[in-house]
């Protein structure tokens, strides 16, 4: 009987540590198809910038009309990216606030105004990658979201927690604001019951 029981414990521990190293494989392979995409996207939408520069030296003005339109990609389409130097915070951000779509980027919520429109940008991304830096960021943060139409600054003016329920955070806006929106809290295990609500407006 005692042999059985061992050899069940043996064989529990077996499957234990199988669990444990394919857990580990598994957020491996995801943090660095994660990076990679980062990088190449941040590539591509460098060159792009640098490809359009050339053609912006002979416009005098942007008609008022022009609407800020995201970069057409193989994937979700790329807005642009959205930094907080004050954190550390860096991001590609991609047009959907999918599975995917925040897997690998931080997202631009769909019905939201665009960077450079009057009214509530909405950006969404998870707690425990692209926006785990917002756990630290305070009013009058700087934060530049950079499009291919061009560069476009914000300072915090307040966060605060909200129901899941709360999507008046969204609501339109007179003025151009920017939104960010992740879980809460910051080190929950599971699927967190609140959402950090990050509110700046353009300088």
């Amino acid at each position: 009987m005692k042999t059985q029981i061992r050899n069940l414990l043996r064989a529990a521990e077996y499957v234990l540590v199988f669990i444990g190293v394919w857990a580990l494989g598994y957020w491996s392979c995801v943090l660095l198809s994660t990076k990679v995409y980062q990088v190449i996207e941040g590539r591509e939408f460098s060159r792009a910038l640098q490809a359009k520069a050339p053609r912006d030296a002979y416009i005098l003005a942007v008609p008022p009309a022009a609407k800020p339109r995201p970069k057409e990609r193989a994937g979700a389409a790329v807005i642009g990216r959205l930094t907080i130097p004050r954190v550390g915070l860096s991001t590609i951000v991609v047009e959907g606030v999918g599975d995917r779509d925040l897997r690998f980027a931080a997202g631009h919520i769909p019905g939201t105004s665009l960077p450079g429109q009057r009214g509530n940008v909405g950006m969404a991304g998870h707690r425990d990658t692209f926006f785990r830096p917002l756990h630290r960021i305070r009013k009058n943060d700087a934060i530049t979201v950079t499009t291919l139409n061009g560069e476009f600054g914000y300072r915090v003016v307040s966060t605060e927690i909200v129901g899941p329920e709360d999507v008046q955070v969204l609501y339109s806006t007179k003025n151009e604001t920017l939104t960010l929106i992740t879980c809460y809290p910051f080190n929950f295990v599971g699927p967190a019951p609140k959402r950090f609500i990050v509110r700046a407006e353009r300088l």
